[in-house]
């Protein structure tokens, strides 16, 4: 028997269709398991008995977080777009579900957890660090159309930038340079921009990087 279906019997409910068993009819378990099946209906029948849509997995990571990070994309759009579901989540490491949409370049998503009032620029690592690091040009202008602080520094001192430098690619460098990043910015540990495009052999991002610091110098184009 269903586990609502037995709460009903053992309280004496009607099991016609239509009627709700009690909230705690489905427990964290239900609700991790639908997440990555991403199993729409029982998800929905889950929301619908009145379960909560920010729980969290006994790892302290929000439901909505691990159906994006698993690409459980029919249950993430369901908890989205509940009702009693909040825009800033964040696990244990600090890390938000804006953070992982942006990570993932889910538009749809990020654009529903703004609405919903997820924070843009929480410190330390922010969703613009993760867009720039997968190289989401679209996801990188939703957030900085939100203000999203463009030189944000983590807690190892680096900025969106710097992530594009050295994980990504030419266009995301060269939409953040356009944008306004500081191509003069160092991490903790000394580097720049131009450094991490080096070090990670992307020729094209640190040819971008020269060109906009000879630019901030005032060298003519002819000395380039």
């Amino acid at each position: 028997m269903r586990r609502a279906a037995f709460v009903r019997a053992l309280f004496g409910l009607p099991l016609g269709a239509g009627l709700r068993a009690p909230a705690w009819a489905y427990d964290t378990g239900d609700f991790v398991r639908a997440i990555l099946q991403d199993n729409e209906g029982a998800m929905r029948r889950i929301l619908e008995d009145g379960f909560d849509p920010n729980t969290k997995t006994d790892k302290g990571v929000p439901g909505l977080y691990l159906a994006l990070e698993e690409d459980s994309l029919k249950v993430a759009r369901l908890l989205v777009a509940a009702r009693r579901t909040k825009g800033e989540q964040r696990n244990t490491k600090d890390e938000s579900v804006l953070m992982m949409a942006a990570y993932k370049g889910d538009l749809d998503i990020a654009r529903a957890l703004i609405d919903k009032d997820a924070d843009v620029n929480k410190p330390g690592w922010t969703p613009l660090h993760y867009a720039a690091t997968k190289g989401h040009l679209k996801m990188m202008d939703l957030l900085l159309e939100h203000y999203a602080f463009i030189d944000a520094q983590a807690p190892n001192g680096n900025t969106p930038l710097m992530m594009a430098a050295f994980y990504s690619t030419p266009e995301a460098v060269k939409l953040l340079i356009q944008a306004g990043a500081d191509v003069n910015m160092r991490n903790s540990g000394g580097k720049t921009a131009l450094d991490l495009a080096q070090m990670s052999n992307h020729r094209n991002s640190a040819d971008l990087i020269i060109e906009a610091l000879r630019r901030a110098q005032g060298v003519p184009r002819g000395q380039w």
